[in-house]
């Protein structure tokens, strides 16, 4: 049986190897807490919200121009009742170039319709992929919007 993990695309008119660092420049698209790096494989970096959540992450691959994936190492969701439902997951954005316009394809595996957040996720990645990356990719600027949680 196949996951149904969350997933988006994106499509815009810069290089791959833009869309590369254009997407691990974190904060700037995803407007959190950010603290370490997350440019090139092995960065660990940490996002934090409201309260008490963090996310850690470890860059496990990094293919500039092709692929990104982040670990999720531990994590901290006091909003459910599995605080760590994040842990483990991956974050992974599949990159393709061509004739001018690159595909960006996220994929958060491990967030599926059968896990708690899945309601609260699936629209959150859903503007910070559509609409944040999407914004900052070809104005320079994210849009933000306040934590639901």
């Amino acid at each position: 049986m196949e996951k149904n993990n969350f997933n988006s695309s994106i499509s815009a008119n810069i290089s791959a190897d833009e869309a590369t660092k254009k997407i691990s420049n974190v904060p700037a698209w995803w407007g959190i807490n950010f603290s370490g790096n997350a440019e090139k494989k092995d960065d660990k970096f940490i996002v934090t919200m409201s309260g008490d959540s963090f996310f850690n992450f470890t860059v496990t691959e990094m293919v500039p121009g092709k692929r990104i994936v982040w670990l999720v190492t531990d994590c901290n969701m006091p909003w459910y009742t599995d605080k760590k439902e994040w842990a483990n997951t991956k974050l992974i954005f599949d990159i393709n170039e061509h004739n001018g316009t690159t595909d960006i394809k996220f994929t958060h595996d491990g967030l599926t319709p059968d896990v708690e957040c899945y309601k609260d996720c699936e629209p959150g990645w859903t503007h910070w992929i559509k609409t944040s990356l999407l914004s900052y990719i070809n104005t320079g600027k994210g849009v933000f919007r306040a934590p639901t949680k």
